[in-house]
Parts: C-alpha cells; sequence; structure tokens
C-alpha cells in the first residue's frame, strides 16, 4: 500500500511580525493556526536546527516539557469560569553537551506559563529557575504535526518555535523532533523551504544566515 503523502508545511508568522497579541492565530501562509494540545509538548525533544549561535559549540539539545499545576485565576467573583482564566505551565529543562564530548551534561532550567487562558499551548511566557530567575523570554509554536518517516515504519513528532531575545540571546528559531537522533531530512527541507515564504525579510534573512544543524552524537549523556 501505497504511503499517503503528509500536508504541506505552513509556518504562521510569530505575533511579533503579525501585528497581534500574542494568542493571536494569525498566520503566515496558512488562513488559520490550531496550537498543539499540551498533552503533546509534554515529552522530551531534540533541538535539531537553530539560529541559536549558542549551540555551535554544543550537541544532542534537547528539551523536556513536563506539567505543572496552572497558574489559577485571581479573581473568584469573575462570571468566567476558573478554569478558563487560569494559565497552563510546564517545566522546561533544555539540557546539552560540549561539541568535543568532553564533560557531563550542561543544563539550563526554567518554567514556562501560558500567555493566554488554559488550552491554548501556542505561545509562552519563560522564566529561568536558580541563578538564571532574573531573566525571562517569550516563545511562540509556529508550527507542529507529526508524520511517517519516508521509507521507516517510524513516526516523527516535529514543531517549529520562535522565541524573543533574552539578556544573554537574540531571537531566533528552533525546529525540535521527538526523535533523539532528529528529523528526517525530507522534514527539515519542507520546513526551511515554509520558512523562506514567511512574510516577514528580518525572518527570511535570518534563516539564511544562522539557521544551522545541531550537532547530534548519539547516544546523549545522562546527568
Amino acid at each position: 500500500m501505497a504511503t499517503a503523502t503528509p500536508p504541506p508545511i505552513n509556518i504562521r508568522l510569530p505575533s511579533k511580525y503579525a501585528g497581534a497579541s500574542a494568542s493571536s492565530t494569525k498566520s503566515g501562509p496558512a488562513d488559520t493556526f490550531t496550537a498543539p494540545p499540551l498533552e503533546w509538548l509534554h515529552r522530551t525533544w531534540s533541538v535539531t536546527h537553530s539560529t541559536l549561535s549558542m549551540w555551535r559549540s554544543a550537541r544532542n539539545v534537547r528539551i523536556t516539557y513536563t506539567p505543572l499545576d496552572a497558574v489559577p485565576a485571581k479573581k473568584k467573583d469573575d462570571s468566567s469560569s476558573s478554569s478558563s482564566r487560569s494559565r497552563s505551565r510546564i517545566d522546561d529543562l533544555v539540557e546539552y553537551e560540549s561539541a568535543d564530548g568532553g564533560g557531563g551534561v550542561k543544563s539550563v532550567a526554567g518554567i514556562d506559563t501560558a500567555a493566554a487562558a488554559a488550552g491554548d499551548s501556542g505561545a509562552w511566557d519563560w522564566r529561568g529557575r536558580g541563578w538564571l530567575f532574573f531573566v525571562s523570554s517569550h516563545w511562540e509554536v509556529l508550527a507542529w504535526g507529526e508524520r511517517p518517516v519516508a521509507g521507516e515504519t517510524a513516526t516523527e513528532r516535529w514543531v517549529v518555535t520562535w522565541f524573543a531575545p533574552t539578556l544573554f540571546t537574540k531571537e531566533g528559531l528552533d525546529i525540535y523532533c521527538d526523535r533523539a537522533e532528529g528529523a528526517s531530512q525530507q522534514t527539515v527541507d519542507e520546513i526551511l523551504a515554509a520558512l523562506k515564504t514567511l512574510d516577514a525579510p528580518p525572518l527570511v534573512d535570518m534563516c539564511a544566515r544562522d539557521m544551522r544543524p545541531v550537532q547530534i552524537s548519539l547516544p546523549w549523556k545522562e546527568r
């Protein structure tokens, strides 16, 4: 039986470029955007490609999202329900190794709080934990999906994210995959092609100038 052709990859614009709020569903090529289910994000993602320069000297960069209790509603006398006004939270743990394989596993810990009401997992506000408690940022899911890997029986989940600048990093774009070895070349090629069509010259230029593969050398080291 022939494998069904996966749907085309459409990538929305970040709210910064769409001229809308962080919870907006306005998109780039696509007319609408549906955020991924919250549970769908709860896993470990391998960073396949990134514009972030700090990953040039790293390998096996992965991000693990795990659920936390939602931020409760502030006003109990509001007419809307508490659950609709609360905001979801996820634990955000970035782990990586030195590109030369020396040393152990380094990590950056933070907490993501949904930028809109619970149930909207398309935009998040990040704040660091530990010594990074004073650092904050904002990130958004621009596209996501899952598809069979050509020539294999495996299925891969993939995500494209945009992140705002912090005190230590510029704004940028990441491509994630739930497979440790990263996304298949076909999926990466389609994502990169879709990024070139965005109606945001700064992002298109950023991708052309800075988007690079992140080194992957399996197996991952464990802490």
